[in-house]
């Protein structure tokens, strides 16, 4: 640790020097016939004073003392060493500076007047220099005062801030934000430049963090303003759906082939379309069919995540794929829908298990649960099935039958041929049940996209909480390379844990090249300030008694954006870092700023949106008829493949009897 810095003292040291010299020059010239009397002249001095009167500069005694007195006060600002506000009172230093200044400027009239006498001037240097002591003594409290004051920030914001990218940067997919940010006490425009967007992009922050009106809405119109196809999940439908709708409206003519827009929303039915997630066209081997039914169940069922590999859990799953599976299969998939799949699961078991295992690759499946079924072991079947049917069976709505029922279009959205771009909304009041099929839409979307040779595609999720899909870390980790640009909003770390389970909800939060924090708490806050590695910052002490004060001044590592500023920020302002390519290299990556948006604009733009088209006009029945039409063709495909298989003698041996009836065949002779 350091006293002053020895360039400063000595800088210090010249000007209070300075002030005396011109005080004594002063003191000679206006009361030189004193110290001619007292024999106190000397030749040089008088050279010295000689030229500097016709220069004009001691043609009045006030110019001389003001010059005399303003290099003191320079000297104390420069560099403090003067005494501390010690255990004075306020009133007495002011008190001492006023009578100081007028004795000291006051004093004047003894030397500047035509009754000068050698009394005169005597008095006139005592009078000066008790002045000159009395306002130098008071102004070093006061500069004391001032520097210790004004030095320092209470929240220690002029320390905590670093340079930023002013710079504009774009390419042909880039995303850009305006801000501005405060740096050594002043504030520079800058920009958020999201140069890599297929690094991926997490934003978090807690409710009114500013996170979908500062940053998500602009990634959404950017994208669709550089040619990307898109997905949202549009969590508070329909904020981000009209969004995207009228930029695509205004930046349809961009695209070489004008992209499709699509709806899928179960409270609107009118304005969505219709579309099977299970379309048997994208499954293709049973692999597809075990990872859609592991999202669905693990999607209604979120305590299920953490139990992962536990044999109740698996056995549900392989339950939900043998029957996805036989819907695959059969007929080419002509019944392969959600809809068809839960009244499937609901039939009686004796009949269930024998249309199953008519297929020779579902058969290995099913294999347990017949096993149990035959030995009348109802308790641990329906443990390891009726769990399934159970949470299926929340699904059962004619809304959502009659959405997922259809066809008119596929979720291979960033297909070169028939570009898309799709909105799915949800309801906070029922993403329970909401969230599972969106779940299930958004998992086998992800797997359809990430492929080469497709459009460069934007996949925005708000609200990642609220939907589970296990393929996101992967799609973050390999789709790069496929041009799929991934960018989700979440609330805090703790919500992802308790959705996703802390060891892949780790992965979610380290996984992202770009990366904004908004307002956070706790763990999130801490995290993010980790994250965001530690500065260089300058550290002061001040240490004050009756005679003196020392300022001592130190460097040291800390930490840029402490968890505290983090949790301390207002909407709009987001601290995080972003991603570059190695061919636009950007040393600033870091920010902490205030996003800039142009909200009269934006209220304009709201205001003009159009909305959203209607795709059709429903019958008072439509709907019913749709769910009960369903039911009613699982019924038939049931009994159909039950005729099917006793008239085959290959089949006929795989249809399962009831438990009392084997037992009086094999009583038989």
């Amino acid at each position: 640790m350091l006293q002053h810095d020895q360039g400063v003292a000595q800088l210090r040291t010249m000007m209070k020097g300075l002030c005396v010299v011109l005080l004594l020059l002063h003191f000679y010239y206006f009361c030189y016939g004193c110290f001619a009397t007292m024999h106190w002249t000397f030749p040089i001095v008088d050279r010295v004073v000689g030229n500097l009167s016709k220069s004009g500069f001691f043609q009045r005694p006030y110019a001389t003392k003001a010059a005399a007195m303003a290099f003191w006060l320079f000297s104390l600002f420069i560099g403090n060493s003067g005494n501390a506000l010690y255990q004075k009172n306020k009133r007495t230093i002011v008190s001492l500076l006023i009578g100081g200044l007028m004795l000291y400027f006051g004093s004047g009239i003894l030397v500047d007047g035509a009754n000068y006498t050698n009394n005169m001037a005597t008095v006139y240097l005592v009078v000066s220099t008790a002045g000159f002591i009395l306002a130098v003594h008071a102004a070093g409290y006061i500069a004391s005062s001032f520097v210790i004051r004004f030095s320092r920030s209470v929240f220690n914001e002029e320390n905590e801030s670093f340079p930023q990218q002013e710079t504009l940067i774009e390419n042909e997919y880039s995303v850009s934000l305006p801000a501005r940010y405060r740096f050594r006490n002043r504030y520079r425009s800058s920009y958020i430049n999201n140069i890599n967007v297929f690094r991926g992009t997490a934003v978090w922050g807690s409710a009114g963090a500013g996170k979908t009106y500062f940053i998500i809405r602009h990634y959404i119109t950017q994208f669709i303003q550089k040619k990307f196809t898109l997905f949202v999940f549009d969590f508070k439908f329909d904020d981000l759906t009209k969004i995207a709708y009228n930029a695509l409206l205004k930046y349809e003519n961009n695209y070489p082939v004008k992209p499709a827009f699509y709806v899928i929303d179960f409270d609107h039915l009118e304005q969505s379309n219709r579309c099977n997630p299970l379309d048997p066209a994208s499954m293709n081997d049973l692999s597809d069919a075990a990872e859609a039914s592991r999202t669905i169940l693990l999607a209604l069922n979120r305590e299920w995540i953490m139990r992962q590999g536990d044999f109740w859990v698996e056995s549900a799953i392989s339950f939900i794929t043998a029957n996805m599976w036989f819907l695959r299969k059969y007929e080419n998939g002509k019944y392969c829908t959600l809809p068809h799949l839960i009244e499937l699961i609901q039939c009686d078991y004796s009949k269930l298990f024998s249309v199953l295992r008519s297929y020779p690759e579902i058969e290995t499946l099913i294999s347990p649960f017949v096993s149990l079924f035959l030995s009348d072991t109802m308790d641990t079947l329906e443990s390891q099935a009726a769990s399934a049917r159970i949470a299926l069976t929340s699904l059962s709505s004619p809304t959502i039958y009659y959405v997922l029922s259809g066809n008119e279009f596929t979720l291979d959205i960033n297909n070169p041929e028939a570009p898309k771009l799709v909105c799915m909304g949800s309801n906070p009041q029922k993403q329970q049940t909401y969230g599972a099929v969106l779940s299930l839409y958004i998992t086998r979307m992800i797997k359809l996209v990430n492929k080469k040779g497709q459009l460069p595609c934007g996949i925005v999720l708000d609200e990642l909480s609220t939907v589970y899909f296990p393929g996101l870390a992967n799609l973050l980790a390999t789709a790069r390379s496929n041009k799929v640009a991934v960018i989700y909003g979440a609330q805090s770390l703790s919500l992802i844990r308790a959705s996703y389970g802390r060891d892949q909800a780790d992965v979610l939060f380290d996984l992202p090249g770009n990366v904004f924090f908004g307002q956070s708490n706790n763990e999130t806050a801490r995290a993010a300030s980790e994250s965001l590695g530690k500065i260089l910052q300058p550290q002061q002490s001040y240490s004050t008694n009756s005679r003196d004060n020392t300022i001592s001044q130190s460097q040291h590592l800390d930490l840029a954006v402490p968890p505290s500023k983090i949790t301390g920020l207002s909407s709009g302002e987001f601290v995080g870092f972003m991603a570059d390519n190695p061919d636009q290299k950007v040393k600033l990556k870091g920010f902490h700023c205030e996003i800039i948006n142009d909200h009269e604009a934006i209220h304009k733009e709201d205001a003009s949106n159009k909305g959203l088209p209607q795709k059709r006009i429903l019958g008072a029945t439509t709907v019913q008829e749709n769910f009960l039409g369903i039911k009613e063709d699982v019924k038939k495909l049931v009994n159909f493949q039950l005729s099917v298989m006793q008239a085959n003698p290959l089949l006929s041996s795989k249809i399962i009897v009831k438990n009392d009836d084997l037992k009086k065949q094999r009583k038989r002779p």
